[in-house]
C-alpha cells in the first residue's frame, strides 16, 4: 500500500481491519514519524527548526506563521494541516492518522490531545480501528488539557474549557466546558 492510497481508505472513513494491508501500512508509517518526532523532541530546535521537522512529519509545508512548542507528539503526521498563525503549546498529543485539520489563528493549549481512531467495540475485532477526522475552525482557543475524540468538527471562534472533552461537535462562537463537553454560553461575536 501507498501513501495516497492509505490516505484514501481512512479519509473516506474506512475500517482500518487489525492485520490488514492498511493496517500494516499505518504502524510502518508510525516508525517514520516516531523517527522525526523525536528529533523534533530531543533538544532545543529554533523555530524554524521545529517547523522544519513538522514539514518533514506532514509531508507538506508547514506556514512561517506556525509555532510550536515542543515536546509535541504524533504518531501518523501525513493527515495533520495547520492553518496560518496556528500555536500549539507544550505537550500536545495529535493522533492524525484519521485526518486533523486546524485552522487558521487556532490555539491548542498545553496538554491537549486530538484523537481520530476509535477501536471496535466487539472484543473479538479490538484491534480494528475506524478513522474519524477532527476539524478545528479558525480562531479556536482550545484550553489546557482538552480532549477531543474522533469525528468531531469545532467551529470557527469556539472556545474549549481547560479539561473538557469534546465528545459532540461546537458550534461557531460557542464556548463549552467540562466532562463532556457542554455549550456555557456564546462567545458575545456570533455573526
Amino acid at each position: 500500500m501507498e501513501l495516497q492510497e492509505f490516505l484514501d481508505h481512512v479519509n473516506a472513513g474506512r475500517l482500518i481491519a487489525g492485520g490488514s494491508a492498511a493496517h500494516e501500512f499505518m504502524h510502518g508509517a508510525a516508525q517514520e514519524a516516531l523517527r522525526v518526532v523525536a528529533e523534533l523532541n530531543g533538544g532545543y530546535r529554533t523555530p524554524d527548526e521545529v517547523r522544519a521537522l513538522l514539514s518533514q512529519l506532514t509531508g507538506k509545508a508547514v506556514p512561517e506563521s506556525v509555532t510550536v512548542f515542543p515536546p509535541f507528539y504524533s504518531e501518523f503526521g501525513r493527515n495533520l494541516t495547520l492553518g496560518e498563525r496556528v500555536f500549539v503549546n507544550m505537550g500536545c498529543r495529535f493522533q492524525d492518522t484519521g485526518g486533523i485539520t486546524i485552522g487558521d489563528g487556532t490555539l491548542i493549549g498545553h496538554g491537549s490531545t486530538l484523537t481520530t481512531l476509535n477501536h471496535a467495540v466487539d472484543p473479538s475485532r479490538r484491534a480494528d480501528m475506524l478513522p474519524a477526522p477532527v476539524t478545528i475552525g479558525r480562531d479556536v482557543w482550545l484550553g489546557a488539557g482538552v480532549t477531543v475524540v474522533p469525528g468531531v468538527t469545532i467551529g470557527d471562534g469556539a472556545i474549549v474549557g481547560a479539561g473538557a472533552v469534546v465528545t459532540k461537535d461546537v458550534a461557531a462562537d460557542t464556548i463549552v466546558a467540562g466532562v463532556p463537553a457542554k455549550p456555557i454560553r456564546g462567545t458575545g461575536f456570533m455573526a
